[in-house]
């Protein structure tokens, strides 16, 4: 079975179980272990079934025609057709700030977007190299799992959120008490990020090295990721995009977010964009 696969059972079990135990802790007994139940179902069918239409909600993307975009659509469909994967519907995100995801549940159930930021920077190679990284995701199978992340990190929040207000922070009874309970707020946004974390570095790097072989041109790639990545210090991401999505695109949104210095890179949900790139140059040097 498929890694990616199996990684994508165990997070979707680990999220029900999560909403199954802070069932139990706040509400108590068999009601909280039910209302767990329901909400840990509620929100694995959504991930599931809904997350490409969540991902391009949040990033302002909407669909687009052949005729709108018909350079677009051409790059696309050569390089699905030169490995008899399916044509992903496209996407354009209003967003200013250059970037591209893919998002879906498999690959006949696939989207790949770009922002009017990107197509205003990147040229044609450039494009191609883009757009082969953001369809290696979708061939790799690393689009559900994640879209599961996402789900998992807006999860962690939400329930951090609601053990805050409905735990009962003066009930002696409530095994997480006041300080858990704030303590629960303060790190779930981390404990997101970690998650986060343990899921998109190296499928980052596979993706650019499967994404180079696809499109027969590294350096290409490697050239888009510099425009970037300077672009992404610049232009910030819209309010809607949120370290919940963050991952799912080909670089960081937020870096124009962060301030600087070592400890907010122990949060990257990215590899070092200067590694990606001397990667993919070693790749065009070396040839297979």
């Amino acid at each position: 079975m498929n890694v990616n696969r199996v990684k994508t059972w165990v997070l979707i079990a680990a999220l029900g179980g999560l909403f199954v135990l802070l069932g139990e802790v706040i509400f108590h007994g068999t009601n909280g272990l039910a209302i767990g139940l329901v909400f840990g179902l509620g929100f694995n069918l959504a991930m599931y079934w809904f997350s490409d239409k969540i991902a391009v909600a949040t990033t302002r993307s909407k669909p687009v025609t052949e005729q709108e975009y018909p350079a677009l659509y051409r790059i696309v469909r050569e390089l699905t057709s030169s490995t008899d994967m399916p044509m992903p519907r496209i996407y354009v995100s209003d967003m200013a700030q250059p970037n591209a995801f893919a998002t879906g549940r498999n690959e006949h159930h696939a989207v790949v977007a770009v922002t009017k930021g990107l197509l205003e920077i990147v040229d044609e190679r450039e494009l191609r190299g883009v757009l082969a990284h953001e369809l290696s995701h979708v061939a790799n199978h690393d689009i559900l799992i994640g879209s599961i992340a996402a789900g998992i990190a807006t999860s962690i929040t939400f329930i951090a959120r609601m053990a805050f207000w409905f735990g009962g922070g003066n009930d002696r009874n409530n095994a997480l008490g006041p300080i858990g309970l704030l303590a629960a707020w303060i790190l779930a946004p981390i404990a997101a990020l970690l998650i986060q974390l343990a899921v998109t570095r190296s499928r980052e790097y596979q993706a650019d090295e499967s994404g180079a072989y696809l499109s027969h041109d590294p350096l290409a790639l490697a050239s888009a990721l510099r425009k970037l990545e300077a672009a992404s210090t610049k232009v910030p991401a819209p309010a809607t995009v949120g370290p919940a999505e963050a991952h799912l695109f080909i670089v960081n949104p937020l870096r124009g977010r962060r301030s600087g210095g070592s400890f907010s890179s122990l949060f990257m949900t990215h590899p070092p964009t200067a590694r990606r790139i001397e990667r993919l140059e070693q790749i065009a040097a070396n040839p297979r």
